[in-house]
Formats: structure tokens, C-alpha cells, sequence
């Protein structure tokens, strides 16, 4: 991780799905700018390993947070607990998903379709419920949500994910919609194909060599993130 021009000096970001892939890179990359970071993500051995890297590279060392995104109760002591630590919130990156089952809709349980709507849509919005305040009380409030192409619906066998990734582009739409007169912005990025756990899962015959790295998408975050950026309820591609 090299240090970057610090963008971000002063900022605190929450990431979520942060322990691999593009979570991991993202708070990389803020912490390089300079961020103070708080990481959410399941798996406690990861995130140990990530808080190692940011601190060796020179960052600040990061509030680590295992939790998973299933137990959506957690996700308001989270605010609660924030507003104790820190008393605001600069950035809202709500990047952890699930790709659920590539199979006819017919096909999928029930509980396994409510899992992937928990973690994809529910739980982002229990986050944005438990967050806004602490957004409203920074000078530039941000929050960054990650969707996918998916989200059009003409993707035959992906039905969990689409659907919940379409719900999720509504929820944000929504909510860009009722800050339009604060000093909070909230937007969408669709990263495209990048190489991670979850795309090689959903294409096992492609070659990841032929696919970006979640590092060369990690501006796109920086530029949405700073207080500088005036987009509100977009969806940012990465090209």
C-alpha cells in the first residue's frame, strides 16, 4: 500500500464487507489517503491480517468489527456505539453482498432468498437507518454503496442477486432523494468484472488474468468519498 496524497486526512469510514476482494482493497487505499477506518466483516482472522497491512504500510490502525451482516439488530448498536467512540461519521461504504444461488427463480428456498435480501438490501438499509444521523453531524457526509450490472434483470438463473441488487439501487436512489438538502451524498458504484471470490465463483471457466484488480477501481471510492464530491444518487461505472 503507498501512501496516497491524503484525500481523506481527518476522515472516518465504516466498510463493510471488508476483510477481501474490494473491501479490502478500498480500506487499503483510504488509509493511505489518510483515513481513520472502522472494518466490519465476518471473518476475525482476516480482518487481523488486513489491520497488519494498513498499520505496516503506515496508516492508522482501524476499529476492527467482526460481525455479520445477518444479525441486523447489531447493525443499531454499531451507530449507537459510534456516536459513543467517535460523535459523527464522514463515510458509509456499504460493500459486502452475497451472490446466492445462480438457479431457475422456481428453484430457490425461501430462506435462502431471505438470506441473500438480509445481507444484500436489508442489512444496508438498517445501516443507512442506524447511520444517517452520524452522517448529518460530519461537514460532508458520504455514503458509497456497490451494485453490479445485474441489477438490469436480464441475466437468466441470477435471481437473488439481481433482484437485490435492483432493491438496493431503489433504497439509495431513495435515500439520495430525502438529503438533497443536507450535506450528505449518496451514490452507487458498479465496480464491472473485477477479480474477486464471488465473480470467480459465478464464471469458474474465466480466466481472472484477464480481469482487473478490486486496487485499480479503489479512486473511484476516493472520489465519492471526499468532501469535494457533489454527486448525489448515481450510479458511478467503473470504466
Amino acid at each position: 500500500m503507498s501512501k496516497g496524497s491524503g484525500r481523506l486526512e481527518g476522515r472516518l469510514a465504516v466498510i463493510t464487507g471488508a476483510s477481501r476482494g474490494i473491501g479490502a482493497a478500498v480500506a487499503q487505499r483510504f488509509a493511505a489517503e489518510g483515513a481513520q477506518l472502522v472494518l466490519i466483516a465476518r471473518t476475525v482472522g482476516a480482518l487481523e491480517e488486513l489491520d497488519d497491512a494498513i498499520r505496516a504500510a503506515g496508516g492508522k490502525q482501524p476499529l476492527l468489527v467482526p460481525h455479520d451482516l445477518r444479525d441486523l439488530d447489531g447493525l443499531d448498536r454499531l451507530g449507537a456505539s459510534l456516536n459513543e467512540r467517535y460523535g459523527k461519521l464522514d463515510i458509509l461504504v456499504g460493500n459486502a453482498g452475497i451472490l446466492g444461488p445462480l438457479t431457475p427463480v422456481g428453484h430457490i428456498p425461501p430462506d435462502i432468498w431471505q438470506e441473500v435480501m438480509d445481507v444484500n438490501v436489508t442489512a444496508n438499509y438498517r445501516l443507512i437507518r442506524s447511520l444517517d444521523p452520524l452522517l448529518r453531524l460530519s461537514d460532508a457526509g458520504r455514503a458509497i454503496f456497490v451494485t453490479s450490472g445485474a441489477a438490469s434483470g436480464r441475466m437468466a438463473y441470477w435471481g437473488p442477486y439481481a433482484v437485490t441488487k435492483a432493491a438496493l439501487e431503489a433504497l439509495v436512489r431513495t435515500y439520495a432523494a430525502e438529503i438533497t438538502k443536507t450535506r450528505v451524498r449518496a451514490n452507487l458504484l458498479s465496480p464491472g468484472p473485477i477479480r474477486t471470490a464471488m465473480r470467480a465463483a459465478a464464471f469458474p471457466g474465466e480466466d481472472p488474468q484477464t480481469l482487473r484488480t478490486p486496487e485499480e477501481i479503489t479512486g473511484l471510492f476516493v472520489d465519492l468519498a471526499e468532501p469535494a464530491c457533489t454527486k448525489n444518487g448515481e450510479v458511478v461505472e467503473a470504466q
